[in-house]
């Protein structure tokens, strides 16, 4: 009887290692797929590609999501947000060209997904995230894969002062106008990538560069679509 439940136990738990180690090669085959098609959209920063092979963005999504988790599309991550589409991630990391050391700051934490790219291109990262059952789920999820990313519960209008200046600053929810404070907090010679426009419409995508305290230079990547920036 013994022999037989053994026999059964080495059955079951062989057919789940099949199982486990086929949904990870579907994952994996998936990733590669959303990375080419990224780069057959002018994606070419080596950097940026590699980052988004490496980081499994199906980790940032709820488990029923994994199947549609490298789709080039935004998904759903519970109170009103959204995961970006892998393109918009990609082609707002590769405007800002980041290097090692650089301090990056991300506005709008949402699943951790975009700071774990940032986290992959440079060693200090900070994401400031207004609802907090986010940013603390990010925050897990970013510990579990080793990044090491300062997150903070707040108004991301506001940036956050305390680490500033910043080399670069990435905004992944849209506001009506360009927050002044994050353009005080962006270093001179630093850039910006930001989505600004209205609720429910496209906005436009900026890449802003600070040449001077008074002098901004403004470039359009083109027209996107953002949940807004939540304020206090």
């Amino acid at each position: 009887m013994r022999g037989k439940v053994l026999i059964v136990f080495i059955i079951v738990s062989f057919l789940f290692l099949l199982g486990a180690e086929g949904e990870e090669r579907y994952l994996k085959e998936a990733r590669e797929k959303m990375v080419d098609l990224i780069k057959s959209r002018g994606i070419k920063d080596e950097k940026v590609i590699s980052a988004m092979l490496k980081v499994p963005r199906h980790l940032f999504v709820d488990k029923s999501q994994w199947k549609s988790a490298y789709d080039d599309r935004p998904l759903p991550i519970g109170y009103g947000q959204t995961i970006s589409q892998p393109y918009i991630v990609a082609l707002m990391t590769e405007s800002l060209e980041i290097k090692m050391g650089e301090k990056v700051l991300e506005i709008g934490t949402g699943s951790g997904y975009q700071a774990a790219i940032l986290a992959e291109l440079t060693d200090k990262v900070y994401s400031v995230e207004i609802i907090e059952e986010l940013g603390k789920r990010a925050d897990r999820v970013l510990k579990s894969l080793g990044y090491k990313v300062k997150i903070k519960i707040g108004d991301g209008y506001n940036g956050w002062e305390e680490y500033a200046p910043f080399d670069a600053i990435i905004v992944t929810c849209a506001p009506d106008h360009v927050p002044p404070p994050l353009i005080q907090q962006l270093k001179v010679g630093g850039r910006m990538v930001i989505p600004v426009g209205p609720t429910g419409l496209y906005q436009t995508l900026w890449l802003i560069r600070k040449e001077k305290e008074d002098k901004l230079i403004y470039k359009n990547l083109g027209d996107v679509l953002f949940v807004p920036l939540v304020r206090r």
